[in-house]
C-alpha cells in the first residue's frame, strides 16, 4: 500500500510520456505514422523563431526561481521574528487562494499603458493619452517574469515560514549575533541553508513550471515569437493533424530545457554554497545592515501588493462604465457586466466546481491512506521520526517536476486512442495528478506531528486501528485536513492546459474561458471573469479556516493540543 498510491500518480506521466516520445519519433498509426522516424525533429529544428522561444523558456525558468528565492531569503534574514514576519504570514496566505491567471490578469490592468500605473503618473507628466509602450508581451518576456515572481515569491514565502522552526531560527541566530554578525549576515549563514533544505522541492517545481507555464504566458508572454510551451498548444490544436508529430517532438524539447533549468538550478546551488563559506570564512560581520534590511522587505511587499491592487483594480474594471484615459476612477459604474457574465458563466463555474471537489476530495483521500500506511510502517519497523521516503516522494511529486505541457499531450493520445470522451470523472481524474501531491506537500507534515501517545492512550481503552484514525488522529488533524483540502481544491481551479487537452473544449471551465479573453479587449468581462475565478479557492480556503472552529467548538483541550 504504500508504493501503490505513489505508483497510481505516478503512472500518468509515464504514459504522457511514451505517448510523446513514440509520435516525437514519427509513429503514431491513427495519423498514418506507420514507422519510426527524424522527420518531426527535422520539421521542429526548421521552425523559425524556435532558439528565441527556448530561451525564454530557459530564461523565464530560472530569472523567476532565482528572484523569488533570493526575495524571500532576504525578507527572512531582515523580518524574521518581528512585527513585519507576523504582517506578512497573515496577508500572504490568502493569496493562496488566487490563481495564476488572476494574478497574471491583475498585473497586466496594472502595468498596461492605459492601466494604473500610467494613469497615476499621467497628471505629474502631463500624459493625456497612454504612452507607446510595448509592456504587455515584450519581446524580452519580463511581464510574463514579473507576473511569474509576483505569484511564486508569496508562495515559496509560506512554505518558507512552515518550514523555519525545523531550522532551529531563535537560537542559531543569537549564536550568530553574540559574534558579532548583523541580523541578515546571521541569518543567512547560519538559518537559511536548514530553511532551503526544507524547501528545496517547492523550489524546484517553480523552476520547472516557470520553465512551460502557458497561462501566464499568453496573458502576458510575448507573442512573437512565444515561448515554447505556448507554441506547442498552438501545435497540438492546429486543424492540420500532421503537426501533431511535430509538436510531440517540441514537447521533448521542452522536456530537455525544463530538465537544463533544473541542472543549472542545482549547479548554481553549488556555487551559492562555495559563496556562502567564503564569506564565513572571510570574517566579515556585515553589522550595518539597517538599510538593507529595509530594502530587503521591498520584493515581497512588491509581489504581495501587485496580486492585491491587482485584484481591486480588476474589481474595478468590472463594474466600470465608460472609462478613459487619464481617469483614476471611472466616472460611472454598473452591474451590467456581472450580470452577462454570470448568466455566461454557470456551466463553467459548475464543471469547475464538481472537477475540483472530485479531484480534491479523491486526492484527499489517498493521501491519507498513503500518510497512514507509511506512519504504521515506520513505527513498526524501528520507531524511527516518520517521514516519506525519498522514493516514496519522488513518485508523488512528479507530476510538479515534469512539465506538463512534455507529457499531458500523450495523455491525450493515449485518451483518444482508448476512445475515451470528455467527461468530468475523466477531468477530475487528470487533474487528480496534479492536485495529489500539492495535498501530500500541505498535510505530510502537520499528519505526522500529532502527538502518536494520543493514540495510544485509544488503544489502551480497546479501540481498533479504524477507530483511532476516524476518532482521534483525523479529528485533532482536522484544521491540517481542510487546509490541504482546500489547496488540492484551488490546484484543481487553476488548471489551464490538462483542462484544454483533455477536455477537448467541450468542458470550458472558468479558468479556460478566462485565458480565452486574453486575446480580447474587453477589459470588464476579463476583470469579471478572473474574479469569478478566483472566488471558488477563496471560498474554499474561508470554509477551511472557519469550519475546524466550529466542529472543535467546546473542545479546547483538543484545540490545544
Amino acid at each position: 500500500m504504500t508504493f501503490a498510491v505513489p505508483l497510481l500518480l505516478a503512472l500518468p506521466v509515464g504514459v504522457g510520456l511514451v505517448g510523446v516520445v513514440l509520435p516525437a519519433f514519427g509513429y503514431l498509426p491513427a495519423l498514418g505514422g506507420e514507422a519510426f522516424s527524424l522527420a518531426p525533429l527535422r520539421q521542429l529544428l526548421a521552425v523559425p523563431g524556435l532558439a528565441a522561444s527556448v530561451l525564454l523558456s530557459l530564461a523565464s525558468g530560472l530569472l523567476t526561481t532565482a528572484i523569488s528565492t533570493l526575495g524571500v531569503a532576504l525578507f527572512l534574514a531582515a523580518f524574521h521574528g518581528t512585527a513585519g514576519d507576523r504582517l506578512a504570514r497573515r496577508l500572504l496566505a490568502p493569496l493562496l487562494a488566487v490563481p495564476h491567471a488572476a494574478a497574471a490578469f491583475g498585473l497586466a490592468f496594472l502595468i498596461a499603458p492605459s492601466g494604473l500605473i500610467f494613469r497615476l503618473l499621467a497628471e505629474p507628466f502631463g500624459l493625456t493619452q497612454p504612452p507607446d509602450l510595448l509592456i504587455i508581451g515584450d519581446p524580452l518576456g519580463l511581464a510574463m517574469m514579473a507576473g511569474l515572481v509576483a505569484k511564486e515569491m508569496p508562495f515559496l514565502l509560506l512554505v518558507a515560514f512552515a518550514a523555519l522552526p525545523q531550522a532551529d531560527p531563535v537560537r542559531r541566530s543569537r549564536l550568530a549575533a553574540s559574534l558579532g554578525y548583523g541580523r541578515m549576515a546571521g541569518f543567512l549563514l547560519t538559518v537559511w541553508p536548514g530553511v532551503y533544505r526544507q524547501i528545496r522541492l517547492p523550489v524546484l517545481a517553480v523552476a520547472a513550471y516557470a520553465s512551460g507555464v502557458v497561462d501566464v504566458a499568453l496573458i502576458l508572454g510575448p507573442s512573437l515569437p512565444a515561448p515554447l510551451a505556448v507554441r506547442l498548444v498552438a501545435w497540438m490544436n492546429d486543424p492540420d493533424l500532421s503537426l501533431r508529430f511535430m509538436a510531440s517532438a517540441g514537447a521533448l524539447l521542452q522536456l530537455a530545457i525544463t530538465g537544463a533549468v533544473l541542472l543549472l538550478w542545482l549547479i548554481g546551488e553549488r556555487l551559492a554554497g562555495r559563496i556562502r563559506r567564503r564569506m564565513a570564512a572571510s570574517g566579515r560581520r556585515h553589522a550595518r545592515d539597517g538599510a538593507w534590511r529595509i530594502a530587503a522587505g521591498v520584493p515581497v511587499a512588491l509581489a504581495g501588493g501587485a496580486v492585491f491592487f491587482g485584484l481591486a483594480w480588476l474589481f474595478v474594471w468590472s463594474i466600470a462604465g465608460f472609462w478613459g484615459f487619464p481617469a483614476i476612477l471611472p466616472p460611472s459604474v454598473g452591474l451590467a457586466t456581472w450580470s452577462r457574465t454570470l448568466e455566461a458563466a454557470g456551466g463553467p463555474l459548475a464543471t469547475t466546481f464538481l472537477v475540483a471537489i472530485l479531484s480534491a476530495g479523491i486526492g484527499l483521500v489517498l493521501v491519507v491512506i498513503l500518510l497512514e500506511a507509511r506512519r504504521r510502517q515506520v513505527r513498526a519497523s524501528a520507531g524511527r521520526a516518520v517521514r516519506l521516503s525519498p522514493a516514496i516522494a519522488g513518485l508523488i511529486y512528479l507530476p510538479l517536476i515534469v512539465p506538463q505541457i512534455a507529457f499531458v499531450f500523450g495523455l491525450q493520445v493515449a485518451v483518444l486512442s482508448l476512445g475515451l470522451t470528455p467527461s468530468i470523472p475523466l477531468l477530475a481524474a487528470v487533474h487528480l495528478v496534479f492536485v495529489a501531491p500539492y495535498v501530500a506537500l500541505a498535510l505530510a507534515d502537520p499528519w505526522y506531528a500529532v502527538d502518536p501517545r494520543y493514540e495510544q492512550v485509544a488503544a489502551s481503552l480497546g479501540h481498533g486501528a479504524m477507530a483511532r484514525l476516524f476518532r482521534v488522529r483525523l479529528p485533532m488533524a482536522t484544521a491540517a485536513v481542510l487546509t490541504a483540502l482546500a489547496i488540492g481544491f484551488a490546484t484543481s481551479v487553476s488548471q489551464y492546459l490538462p483542462t484544454l487537452l483533455i477536455g477537448a473544449g467541450r468542458l470550458p471551465t472558468i479558468t479556460t474561458e478566462a485565458v480565452a479573453l486574453a486575446s480580447g479587449g474587453n477589459r470588464r468581462v476579463i476583470g469579471a471573469y478572473a474574479l469569478l475565478q478566483t472566488l471558488l479557492p477563496f471560498l474554499a480556503f474561508t470554509l477551511s479556516a472557519t469550519l475546524p472552529r466550529l466542529l472543535l467548538r467546546g473542545r479546547g483541550g483538543m484545540r490545544r493540543a
